[in-house]
């Protein structure tokens, strides 16, 4: 890279309009939106579509709520033509749906292009010619005037055309490619010989579409270039204003954005942001931006999964991981703290009185997109306490109490250093299951059976438990079911633990749903060990809890054995 850029590249020149205010302008509803997948978006494919691809794009489109689809550039091949054909032939285009296509502005193409549109009940006839400088100079060697005749000329042919077909319904779209650096007097200038022409009515309005080919500018600049058109162009009601964003320096979507605060109706763009070099202006992107902020997009995208599907099958592009929305990862916390705020931010929506979504690091709710939770919290050596708790708690019903979710996290934390990996959510089950117990068959003292009774606030219990594929039989006295217990197992094993925590609560809102118990001991030497099981009755689950924190004590201290 040079030292000094400013001798190679020129800073693009600043628009002098303060009489700016779209920046306190506000989104309020959904623009026009048009897909150019199958236009803009497919001539950036190294294997373009093929017609079996392209109609599965068309119909997911469709799906979607698309009412505008740029469907090809029927001059440029026999697919693209035959594939508006097809369309029109076969009756493939529902009534609410306008088809567009594109052509240069030369006589022959434009030919072509209405052949390939008769019997069309609506159609959109997008024509462009170069009028930035750059392009008029080093490209074309053609003079302002020059361009404008060649404008005029392509629209007068179009507007006989058109005359010619009076069974279709005629939309006119004209582009100065590219607006962004053209000089915005001039692009006014062509635009307004172009209206002229065509005769635009609020009625019948003609569509100028001012497309950010390439990137040259801040968004702030484009927006600024859209209000100075929208307020000096004399016939602005007659005419729907649209915007075609490129994202050469990764700012399509703000572009785009400002644009509509500028006075933009319609955005054309593709789904996740295909298109040349790094691509148009993501149309889903724009769409559920405005859904987090109330707004209803006007298209839709609850199963996003299944459209990203369609769309990769048939772009045979992949979709980054980090994609906005559709990611495979953008619903995922691995960082404790964040895993921490997630979690506390599902369990506030249980209590909150209002029925807003605040869950943070999470500005749209997975459900609407078809996402299930399952992914939102994965564990690896980066997560915190919450990560695992979260995982047991979604596909299991376990609500760990916080000290315990402490402490398994630093069992997690040991296993995913020594790996180096992500731990599955079924390996994380397993990890719990053979740390704590949780059900009687894990259990190295598996509790057979117990009896107890009371009598002046006092508690016995006796109970039958299986150690080493020995049944030992022990008894004891406390004031309660617990500590009884404890005193049993004490009396037997002279290794002194008390229970210094405990806790339950049901797996399942029946009546005859499993119960959970926790159970935190410690030893006469400041040790902890933690018991959890599960049972229908929660007095087993209780015992049995305690007796897997009480084997693991025996196991800290190497008890040879267990039942002598």
């Amino acid at each position: 890279m040079l030292s000094h850029p400013q001798n190679k590249y020129r800073r693009f020149e600043f628009l002098d309009f303060s009489e700016r205010s779209w920046p306190s302008k506000k989104i309020t509803s959904a623009p026009i939106w048009c897909s150019t997948d199958l236009r803009d978006g497919n001539q950036a494919l190294a294997n373009p579509m093929d017609h079996h691809r392209k109609l599965k794009f068309f119909k997911l489109l469709v799906d979607c709520g698309l009412k505008e689809i740029e469907v090809a550039f029927p001059a440029a091949s026999e697919t693209d033509f035959n594939f508006v054909r097809y369309l029109i032939e076969q009756n493939q285009i529902p009534n609410d749906v306008c088809i567009q296509v594109m052509t240069q502005a030369r006589a022959d193409l434009i030919e072509r292009t209405f052949e390939a549109l008769v019997g069309a009940k609506q159609a959109i006839v997008h024509v462009y010619n170069a009028t930035a400088e750059v392009f008029r100079k080093i490209v074309f060697q053609k003079t302002k005037q020059e361009v404008i005749d060649l404008a005029v000329t392509s629209t007068k042919q179009i507007k006989a055309l058109c005359e010619q077909y009076p069974e279709t319904k005629w939309t006119y779209e004209y582009s100065p490619e590219t607006f962004c650096f053209t000089e915005i007097e001039f692009a006014l200038e062509i635009c307004e010989a172009v209206a002229e022409v065509w005769g635009p009515s609020p009625e019948n309005p003609m569509i100028i579409n001012l497309p950010t080919t390439v990137e040259v500018s801040t968004p702030n600049i484009f927006a600024d270039q859209i209000e100075y058109f929208c307020k000096h162009f004399s016939k602005r009601e007659q005419v729907c204003i649209s915007v075609h964003p490129h994202n050469d320096r990764g700012t399509g979507v703000a572009t785009a954005e400002l644009a509509l605060l500028a006075g933009a109706d319609r955005i054309e763009g593709c789904l996740f942001g295909n298109g040349e070099r790094t691509g148009n202006v993501d149309l889903v992107n724009i769409a559920l931006n405005m859904y987090t902020q109330g707004i209803a997009p006007e298209l839709d995208f609850s199963d996003i999964m299944a459209v990203a599907e369609v769309v990769k099958e048939c772009n045979e592009l992949p979709i980054h991981p980090r994609h906005p929305y559709v990611g495979e990862l953008v619903f995922t916390a691995f960082s404790g703290s964040h895993q921490d705020a997630i979690k506390k931010g599902f369990q506030a929506r249980s209590t909150q009185k209002h029925s807003y979504w605040e869950v943070p690091y999470l500005p749209i709710d997975p459900a609407d997109l078809g996402c299930s939770y399952e992914a939102v919290i994965r564990v690896n050596s980066q997560s915190g306490k919450s990560g695992a708790a979260w995982i047991l708690q979604q596909n299991h019903g376990i609500d760990l109490p916080a000290n315990l979710q402490k402490d398994f996290s630093q069992i997690v934390q040991k296993v995913t250093d020594n790996n180096k990996k992500e731990l599955s959510h079924a390996e994380i089950w397993t990890l719990f299951r053979a740390e704590y117990g949780v059900n009687t068959h894990d259990s190295e003292f598996r509790l057979v059976n117990y009896q107890s009774s009371k009598q002046d606030d006092i508690y016995q219990v006796k109970i039958s438990i299986q150690v080493n594929n020995e049944l030992v039989h022990l008894s004891g006295i406390g004031n309660g079911l617990l500590s009884a217990s404890v005193n049993a197992l004490n009396t037997k094993w002279p290794h002194k633990i008390t229970i210094a925590e405990y806790s339950e609560h049901a797996l399942g809102k029946q009546s005859s749903s499993r119960s959970i118990s926790y159970i935190r001991c410690t030893d006469n030497n400041g040790n902890i060990y933690w018991g959890t099981a599960i049972d229908t009755d929660i007095a087993t689950a209780s015992i049995q809890a305690l007796l897997n924190a009480f084997y693991k004590s025996y196991k800290l201290n190497n008890l040879e054995n267990l039942s002598t």
